[in-house]
């Protein structure tokens, strides 16, 4: 059996001017999984990653870690296919859709409006707001040629797990810098779960978290989900 182990970016600068890039606090997050893995002596004989900064950039940070200890690091292949969903799009699109004719979901919007300037309430509102609106989008309850719909995500996602895993050889262990949406897909996949699990299974994805798959061909089991052995300290253990 072969492993692929997929990585969730370290946290990256939410409600920032510029969401996609690492805060301080996740290179720190994405360094200690280096430290983590070559403490072990891992060697990976692939490492790809989605497209956006936060996900290339904690590659980057793990590689150096990797290569300070003298262990191999793979030059990271970026697969287009594991980008994360368009949570932005989800939102601009569909929260105005919705609160035209859906109270809560009005309620939801303007809670979140009124929390601006507290860092706190805007990410509580934010995810009171995202989780219900994403819900109805994941059952296809809701769409717009604006925005990729769910099952188009899934099986972009499922295309680019493929190319991951399609290369020669047994006992292979390969490293997967991606997101939340992608990891949660993959893990849906493999306990044969319906796709409102799936998004559940997205809410409890921690950064910079590990999350093993086994496979050989077309087999493939779930080996551990959202683990941190890297990180004991609380105040690196994030969601956001």
């Amino acid at each position: 059996m072969s492993e692929l182990i997929l990585v969730r970016h370290g946290q990256a600068n939410f409600l920032g001017d510029d969401y996609d890039r690492l805060s301080e606090r996740g290179v720190e997050q994405s360094r200690r999984l280096g430290r983590y893995w070559a403490g072990r002596g891992m060697l990976f004989d692939e490492v790809y990653s989605g497209p956006r900064q936060r996900q290339t950039g904690t590659a980057v940070q793990v590689g150096r870690e990797m290569l300070a200890a003298g262990l191999g690091w793979p030059e990271p292949a970026v697969l287009d296919e594991l980008d994360e969903y368009d949570s932005d799009g989800v939102l601009r699109v569909f929260v105005p859709m919705l609160a035209r004719s859906e109270e809560r979901i009005a309620r939801l919007a303007e809670a979140h409006a009124r929390a601006s300037g507290d860092a706190e309430q805007q990410r509580r509102t934010f995810q009171l707001l995202f989780e219900a609106v994403t819900a109805r989008w994941v059952r296809g309850e809701i769409e717009s040629p604006e925005v990729e719909s769910w099952d188009a995500f899934a099986a972009r996602v499922e295309r680019g797990l493929r190319r991951a895993m399609s290369g020669e050889g047994k006992g292979r262990r390969i490293a997967v810098f991606t997101s939340g949406g992608p990891i949660s897909v993959a893990v849906q996949r493999a306990v044969r779960a319906p796709s409102e699990m799936a998004i559940e299974f997205n809410w409890r994805i921690l950064n910079a978290s590990l999350t093993g798959v086994v496979f050989s061909g077309e087999r493939i089991a779930l080996d551990c989900f959202n683990a941190l052995p890297h990180i004991d300290d609380p105040a690196l253990r994030t969601y956001r």
